[in-house]
């Protein structure tokens, strides 16, 4: 069955070409890092992107007909719906990799705060220590 996949010509090589394309790029932007204003400023220019281009793809349907036929691939909606796989895919991996952030900063959060509690707790009461029993006055009545 691979071998009959493999044996088939390339059809519509353009429009995988750009996909795979964007693909990487997407992927290579996760990858990178993501603090600073750097990284905001790109994700506001994709943003800005996507807006004009959903604009334009609205108001000028045959336009995208025409790009989605030089791409090679049959119909506007086609070539939207692979986009929007793209940037779907973007989204889901970007809202992952934040989460993961957060997750780690949750957890650097948790971790200070415990040992601001111990070391709290052990500066309020320096002669009480958990292995030893508490103390009743009974050691001072011998």
């Amino acid at each position: 069955m691979l071998d009959r996949l493999m044996d088939q010509p390339l059809d519509q090589p353009l429009i995988k070409i750009v996909l795979l394309v964007a693909i990487v790029v997407v992927t290579g932007m996760l990858n990178a890092s993501s603090a600073g204003a750097r990284h905001q400023a790109v994700r506001r220019l994709l943003l800005i992107g996507f807006v004009l281009l959903a604009a334009i793809a609205v108001l000028f349907p045959r336009l995208l007909t025409q790009l989605a036929q030089v791409l090679g691939v049959g119909r506007g909606a086609d070539l939207l719906l692979y986009g929007l796989t793209v940037f779907f895919l973007g989204y889901v991996a970007s809202s992952y990799r934040r989460m993961r952030q957060m997750e780690q900063q949750v957890t650097t959060l948790a971790r200070e705060l415990a040992l601001r509690a111990a070391v709290h707790d052990t500066t309020e009461h320096p002669d009480h220590h958990e292995d030893s029993p508490p103390d009743d006055g009974a050691d001072a009545a011998r």
